[in-house]
């Protein structure tokens, strides 16, 4: 008998890739060119992972929608600006083990590889590209097409895209947005420490791996509890 068909999903931002210099400076710049204060480093770095509506109205509740909306206009320009300038692999580089796990997992025919982003289409395409990752990735799932996580909508639509199963999926992640996002969808979350929320934020992942390197035998671990 065959093994099952596995998904296994991968936020990006501060999962993957290690984009805070490119998130702060962005946010940064649109604040700045509004003429508003600019929420600190570590404030910014907290709304990673939401959908960008939803974070620019997590770091300036008190301004109208027609501000909001300005920010949000401005960060996605001073984001594109960036990676124009910088190149996307440079603003926003992979972490230390990340393409070799990757591609060690869709080596395996049992598996397949997802995503789910806060992103945008446009600027996870981009990404991908810069790196070489644009087969690596079955599904990918992007703030332009679902509600901000942690709504289970991206989960849920990459296991239909995958016909993959809720027990055989899982969702690894460095935020509580993801994490939450896994339990809301009824999969299993695998946190990262090396993101963007401390390891004490993580509190609906079944486990938290401190390297890519610590991936395989958590996903085995797993695997075995479903068989």
């Amino acid at each position: 008998m065959s093994d099952p068909l596995r998904l296994i999903i991968f936020d990006v931002d501060g999962t993957l890739v290690d984009s805070q210099g490119a998130i702060v400076g962005a946010m940064t710049a649109a604040f700045a060119d509004m003429g508003l204060a600019v929420p600190d480093r570590s404030k910014i770095l907290s709304i990673v992972g939401l959908s960008l509506d939803h974070a620019v109205a997590r770091l300036a509740p008190d301004q109208a929608p027609r501000q909001q909306a300005g920010l949000v206009a401005r960060y996605k320009a001073a984001y594109h600006a960036q990676r124009i300038a910088t190149g996307a692999a440079q603003g926003s580089p992979l972490y230390p083990g990340a393409v070799q796990m990757l591609h060690q997992l869709s080596a395996r025919p049992d598996t397949l590889l997802g995503v789910a982003t806060g992103k945008s289409q446009r600027g996870l395409q981009a990404l991908l590209a810069a790196h070489g990752l644009e087969r690596m990735f079955v599904t990918t799932q992007v703030a332009d097409h679902h509600p901000s996580k942690p709504h289970p909508s991206m989960i849920l639509t990459a296991m239909v895209e995958t016909g993959v199963a809720r027990e055989h999926t899982v969702m690894i992640g460095d935020t509580s947005y993801d994490m939450d996002m896994a339990h809301a969808a009824q999969v299993t979350g695998i946190g990262v420490s090396w993101g963007y929320h401390a390891r004490s934020a993580l509190s609906a992942a079944k486990v938290v791996i401190d390297g890519f390197d610590a991936l395989p035998a958590s996903l085995d671990d797993i695997w075995k509890m479903t068989a």
